[in-house]
């Protein structure tokens, strides 16, 4: 394919909304790679040496623009996650190439876990397509990797989902493709309770609708091209409604400035919940000691109010055990805001190739916190093919179930639903060290 240079977009008036964090994902092959490489190309955001690098014989392979690992050129697969960034005049963005193949989805949900948006490919060419078939059989013809990735987006609470059916330019009948296709995606979707933003056409190769609607009414299709899309997308909001809930992960011991100064300790990290004020009375988790907070410092150590999802540092009106991992959570007149728990129903997404069993122990990784956790029993497990709720004893490779979890300590929790920083666990498996899977709070 040759590089081509499309016409500049129209200027627009700078936008001071958040840079968009979004991933591609879907199934193996479906052009995630290729879709990235086209974004930065078309929108200027490739430098000449870098074009120059992805260059064979005069064509550009735009999939060489995320797959940096020697495996990956190699194999011509995505294997980790790899971020890109660009810009539009209306628009920032920070692009993460999350990879199709089952032993990688834990790549996955790693990525969508702080994503903002997700874009969803589909190949058209893996499809039957032709068929005129009834609703539950255009489901079933969907690839188990798209439900799958489709079923965790919605399970890790990414806000926007958007569908690109790709490589629509490679069938016979480009329209009757789309159209069927998209008929078997908003059955999925409306059946799983998914809400999709959009379902668009695309050629990732070619450019078509992806920068620029090149021909309108291609397909069939009136909308907008998946980058005026993306630019209208909300980035996430802070969870600054909850209580405060500060997870220490660094502390800074300040040198005493004279020998009746004893100096002082800050505590370190990002806010997760709330806001962050000096004045709040706090209680340490595990400990339960309560401080009041003296100094509230942000990134770049100047005092002020700090809200959930920036960097700050803490400064207590009293010496207290505190150590990283530790949570400072917000304590009220009634006394502690939050109700530690150490018996929790989670949604698991299992990422390990062995198999989560009942009575098993693993790390769970809360915050910065380790805590021990056993697996009490499993009480489900979701087909992604038919999106039934099935009896299982255990869990096996990138199955999604319900657990139940016994933590050694107990923890502040809240339900995934309402917050994405204390009601998700990360759990390791304490013999490999290998991420075992993402449990989301019920």
């Amino acid at each position: 394919m040759q590089a081509t240079a499309l016409a500049a977009r129209p200027p627009a008036a700078e936008d001071t909304r958040p840079a968009l964090r979004f991933i591609t994902c879907g199934s193996v092959d479906d052009g995630k790679s290729t879709l990235i490489g086209r974004l930065l190309l078309d929108s200027r955001s490739v430098l000449q040496d870098q074009l120059a690098s992805v260059s064979r014989s005069g064509e550009v392979d735009l999939a060489l623009f995320t797959d940096g690992l020697s495996a990956e050129r190699e194999q011509g697969i995505t294997i980790d996650v790899a971020y890109r960034y660009f810009s539009t005049a209306r628009r920032k963005f920070i692009i993460g190439d999350a990879p199709g193949h089952e032993q990688y989805t834990r790549n996955m949900v790693t990525a969508a876990s702080s994503a903002d948006a997700a874009v969803v490919l589909v190949d058209a060419t893996k499809l039957p397509w032709a068929c005129d078939a009834a609703p539950d059989a255009g489901q079933h013809a969907l690839l188990p990797q798209t439900r799958r990735h489709t079923l965790l987006l919605q399970l890790l609470r990414v806000p926007s989902i958007v569908v690109a059916i790709n490589k629509l330019d490679a069938v016979q009948d480009p329209e009757r493709a789309f159209a069927n296709i998209r008929q078997a995606l908003r059955h999925f979707a409306d059946a799983a309770g998914i809400p999709l933003v959009a379902i668009v056409p695309i050629s990732a190769l070619h450019g078509q609708n992806v920068v620029g609607a090149t021909q309108p009414g291609w397909c069939a299709y009136h909308g907008d091209s998946l980058l005026d899309l993306l630019e209208g997308l909300p980035a996430t909001a802070p969870e600054t409604e909850q209580a405060l809930a500060f997870p220490v992960q660094w502390i800074d011991k300040q040198a005493a400035a004279s020998h009746t100064d004893k100096g002082r300790r800050i505590f370190w990290g990002r806010v997760a919940t709330g806001r962050l004020r000096v004045g709040q009375s706090v209680t340490v988790l595990p400990g339960g000691k309560t401080a009041q907070v003296a100094e509230v410092l942000d990134h770049t150590r100047v005092p002020g109010e700090v809200v959930a999802g920036r960097s700050a540092g803490i400064v207590l009106d009293r010496e207290l055990d505190v150590s990283r991992g530790d949570w400072l959570l917000e304590a009220g007149d009634a006394g502690q805001v939050f109700q530690p728990a150490r018996q929790l129903d989670c949604t698991v997404a299992w990422l390990d190739d062995e198999p989560l069993v009942p009575g098993r122990v693993y790390w769970a990784l809360h915050g910065h916190r380790w805590i021990k956790a056993r697996v009490e029993r499993v009480v489900h497990q979701r087909n992604v093919h038919t999106l039934a709720e099935e009896e299982a004893g255990t869990l096996q490779a990138n199955a999604i179930g319900r657990v139940v979890l016994q933590l050694h300590e107990p923890i502040a929790a809240l339900p995934f639903r309402i917050s994405r920083a204390l009601g998700s666990l990360v759990l390791v498996d304490t013999a490999s060290h290998r991420t075992a899977g993402a449990a989301l709070l019920s």
